[in-house]
């Protein structure tokens, strides 16, 4: 049985998919093919995914949508590509935390990204920002700043995330570690809402995916204290990272990725990273993808697989060193 939600989706797809031109013959799965996503509309995902279903719609399916599967951290998102059909038609688009680091935090996870899943490509990389917004005092402009001021304020400090136990979580956990500090995590459901909290002042810092916030560090409406890379960003040059800043850990490179069920033909997978491969290529998205400060990156599936296990495994000591763990 589908949920109304699901129902309206599919009709609405059937409806575009009469609109679809007669070139569409071609495509290779006759059906309309579906990318999950974990998060709200508005976010880096929707950067990618939805040009990215323009390019390929007639090509891999009939018709090609996005469709956001919004909870539990991205969990609902993963678990329910996980028990779909593996005919290619439904595809799950993911930041790597929700791979790699959510396995060593939750004890009952309901998936397993080695076994549960075909990787097909991750699509681009991205770095985060520690912002500071209007609720911020305008004198603070670094980490050391920062600090001071909560240290002063212990009962106003606290920082957005995205989503609880995300790698941007991980960046304010080991910041406070480092520091010792008081600094509460706010874990809202998706980048979208928490910056439009960040731009309301309503609360002081967040960790951010840069490209998120870049626009509104560009018009000074926002303002970073430090980019958390382990070198300054060709987007962002002017910004020291929170390495140079006294905070070697603080130091990631996250990537998002596209996956299918596990069993998908080969056939289907090859199809998706050859698709995949040539819209990462296109000059219109390279200089989206570059506004919003994403690298572009293919790799082949093979290629995928070990990158996932090798990210997998990198997480390992740091959850254990911080001693974290979800609560559901």
């Amino acid at each position: 049985m589908i949920d109304r939600r699901r129902f309206i989706t599919i009709s609405s797809a059937s409806a575009a998919a009469a609109l679809v031109p007669a070139s569409s013959v071609n495509a290779q799965i006759a059906g309309n093919a579906f990318v999950v996503s974990g998060f709200p509309p508005g976010g880096i995902g929707d950067l990618i995914a939805r040009p990215m279903a323009d390019k390929m719609r007639g090509r891999y399916a009939t018709n090609v949508l996005v469709d956001s599967k919004v909870g539990a951290g991205g969990r609902l998102a993963v678990e329910f590509v996980k028990r779909a059909n593996p005919d290619g038609l439904t595809i799950l688009q993911i930041p790597a935390s929700i791979m790699t680091l959510y396995p060593h935090i939750y004890r009952n996870l309901n998936y397993n990204p080695l076994t549960d899943f075909t990787p097909v490509s991750t699509t681009c990389t991205y770095i985060y920002s520690f912002t500071a917004s209007a609720a911020l005092p305008s004198e603070i402009r670094n980490v050391a700043d920062f600090i001071s001021w909560a240290r002063a304020n212990p009962k106003r400090s606290s920082y957005g995330i995205p989503a609880a136990g995300s790698s941007l979580h991980f960046a304010g956990m080991l910041l406070q570690r480092a520091a010792d500090f008081e600094f509460a995590a706010v874990p809202y459901r998706g980048g979208a809402p928490l910056l439009a909290d960040m731009l309301a002042g309503v609360i002081p810092v967040s960790f951010n995916v840069l490209g998120e916030v870049l626009p509104h560090i560009q018009s000074g409406k926002l303002r970073s204290l430090g980019i958390c890379s382990a070198q300054r960003s060709a987007f962002v040059p002017e910004i020291p990272t929170l390495v140079e800043q006294g905070y070697p850990d603080i130091a990631f490179q996250e990537w998002l990725g596209w996956f299918l069920p596990a069993k998908a033909p080969a056939a289907v997978v090859q199809s998706l990273n050859d698709l995949l491969r040539e819209g990462l290529q296109a000059p219109d998205l390279v200089e989206s993808l570059s506004k919003s400060a994403l690298q572009p990156r293919h790799m082949t599936s093979e290629a995928f697989a070990t990158q996932l296990k090798q990210d997998l495994d990198r997480w390992a000591p740091i959850v254990k060193a911080t001693g974290f763990a979800a609560t559901d």
